[in-house]
């Protein structure tokens, strides 16, 4: 008996499961750039100056910030997954068996999401900013008899970018702005491969994959303002390419049985390997309009090109030929809010967001286990002296019920429905001088 097991190619099946892995708002793209911005929803965000997270929004809308100013601030998410009508499979010797393991949810950590802006007008026409945040990130930690194991049991990815910026304000009405951004991306992916001798979790391989990578991009904007009350945003954050090197940590993965003495063989030891993956380009279009003094109306439509992951390539040290295709599609982002100002001090906002998922049912894994999602934000924004703003926000997310149907040529399987909640909190404050 012999069962198509090794080293390498059971760990890049990991990374090629995971590399999918940031890829979440549709998929795991972070929004935690701006708690100003998420009491809208977003809605807005390429054209709503408010403060210096305009430096992600749009990086033109520093031209019409009149001072120099320092925001940061973080979110906070509490996510909750449930998963039913779960059912995997294994082989054994006797065939293909029901796999033994949990099928709890709530795989997905608590997480803290900081992020800081500082924006410094040099004249009457150029601004200079500067933004750290995060753009993607995933973190999911099933149980190690979770029943989809075998497919992915922890993932974690982190992308950081630092983002120095330049804006040239024409006159009242345009402006354009462009942003170079330097990425940082880092991960560790961990899957339990079987073993046909033994179906317990106990007798499980392990295969742990991580690896780091850093790679430049660009943010260009516009801002146009027709008429005072109304501005008009447009901003193009470019794809990033990445290629992923790091190392692969096999333990007791089940290689076949020798076949001159019938033992069992057993894979332990490391190796290298790389990935090159791309994250996507975004065009976000955006309009603010000051309907009274007191009421903003704001709405936005964002464009994510997801259909650029469409396949993984791996190169490794064993010379194996290994592709995976992934088949992502385009996806859309929609939100609108609004924004009451009850006096100098307060302004309450609220917005309504909806974002596509690039994730068909046919391609979802148990590491992005994503749908289409609704979103629903509240928010206020406190000024008690004209030199400091604290803003707070609170998001709830629906995601749509999440079929998964994962299987492989050795009998491997795992299949159930996600159904993914989510709470938002985000606290901000900005400083002028």
């Amino acid at each position: 008996m012999k069962l198509r097991y090794s080293r390498l190619s059971v760990a890049i099946a990991a990374v090629g499961a995971a590399a999918s892995g940031p890829v979440f708002a549709g998929a795991f793209q972070l929004q935690e750039q701006s708690v100003s911005g998420q009491g809208n929803a977003w809605a807005g965000r390429s054209s709503n100056v408010q403060d210096a997270t305009i430096v992600f929004g749009n990086p033109a809308g520093m031209s019409f910030l009149n001072q120099a100013q320092l925001t940061g601030g973080v979110n906070y998410i509490d996510a909750s997954s449930d998963i039913h009508n779960a059912s995997a499979s294994q082989p054994t010797g006797a065939g293909v068996v029901g796999s033994q393991g949990d099928s709890d949810g709530d795989m997905i950590p608590h997480k803290a999401i900081p992020f800081g802006y500082y924006v410094q007008p040099i004249n009457d026409r150029w601004s200079f900013g500067l933004g750290v945040y995060a753009p993607f990130g995933l973190i999911t930690d099933y149980n190690d008899d979770f029943l989809g194991r075998h497919f992915g049991n922890y993932s974690e990815v982190e992308v950081i970018t630092a983002q120095p910026t330049l804006s040239y304000r024409f006159n009242d009405q345009f402006s354009v702005g462009v942003g170079i951004t330097y990425n940082t991306i880092s991960g560790e992916l961990e899957t339990k491969t079987p073993n046909p001798l033994n179906p317990s979790s106990s007798a499980d391989g392990t295969v742990n994959v991580d690896g780091d990578d850093e790679a430049w991009g660009y943010n260009i904007g516009m801002i146009y303002r027709p008429v005072e009350s109304t501005t008009l945003g447009l901003t193009y954050r470019s794809k990033v390419d990445y290629t992923l090197d790091g190392d692969v940590d096999a333990s007791q993965v089940f290689g076949g049985v020798n076949p001159g003495t019938g033992a069992p063989v057993f894979i332990d030891g490391k190796g290298d390997a790389s990935l090159d993956i791309t994250l996507p380009e975004t065009i976000d279009l955006s309009v603010t309009h000051r309907l009274t003094d007191r009421w903003t109306l704001m709405g936005g439509v964002t464009y994510v090109r997801w259909s650029r992951f469409d396949e993984l390539v791996v190169d490794n040290e064993l010379g194996l030929p290994i592709e995976e295709k992934q088949d992502y599609e385009d996806a859309w982002q929609y939100a609108i809010g609004a924004s009451y100002r009850v006096n100098a001090e307060w302004t309450l906002r609220s917005g309504l967001a909806y974002d596509e998922s690039p994730i068909r049912d046919s391609v979802r894994t148990v590491r992005v286990p994503s749908a289409d999602r609704t979103l629903v934000s509240l928010g206020a924004g406190w000024t008690p002296m004209p030199a400091v703003t604290v803003d707070l926000a609170y998001t709830r997310i629906w995601e749509s019920s999440a079929p998964v149907d994962q299987q492989d040529e050795n009998g491997n399987s795992f299949s159930a429905d996600y159904d993914n909640t989510l709470n938002l909190f985000g606290v901000q404050a900005t400083y002028r001088f």
